[in-house]
């Protein structure tokens, strides 16, 4: 692990997203309610808020931090499932990975709640958004301008 422990604990955030792309089947189902398992959305939420403070322990090389907020929606838009988290921490090392890692394990959840509809789901487009403090400052992905009052970022 790279050593941290000369860096000043600052406020930090990342914002994250990831898609899953729906086949007409899979999209019938969740509109319908006809998941056996219950409401994708809610439980991909849920278990992306987890995943974020989980990194750690599925990042090999990752630090464990504090995570001090989190924020993760899913929603269903024309194109599939959107994931976005934010992830707020004070810490000596950012959260990129915690934002990350909160879209990908909510990616996963739909996914399992709607594999008995399709197997041809598929998750893509991970990818960091906007990150904010530490030493290598902000970062915006360059199709994509945070509020600056906020943070938050728009949708696609």
């Amino acid at each position: 692990m790279v050593d941290v422990s000369a860096k000043a604990a600052t406020a930090r955030s990342a914002t994250a997203e990831g898609w899953v792309r729906l086949p007409p089947e899979a999209r019938a189902a969740l509109q319908a309610g006809r998941t056996p398992k219950g409401d994708p959305l809610t439980v991909a939420r849920l278990a992306g808020l987890a995943g974020s403070k989980r990194t750690a322990d599925l990042v090999l090389l990752c630090h464990p931090i504090p995570v001090t907020g989190a924020e993760v929606t899913v929603t269903l838009e024309p194109e599939g499932v959107r994931v976005v988290a934010t992830v707020h921490t004070t810490a000596p090392t950012g959260v990129e990975m915690e934002a990350l890692t909160a879209v990908t394990v909510a990616a996963l959840n739909v996914y399992d709640m709607l594999k008995a509809s399709s197997k041809a789901l598929t998750i893509d487009g991970v990818r960091l958004l906007y990150k904010a403090g530490g030493k290598s400052g902000d970062y915006a992905a360059p199709d994509h301008r945070p509020d600056p009052g906020t943070g938050a970022v728009p949708p696609a």
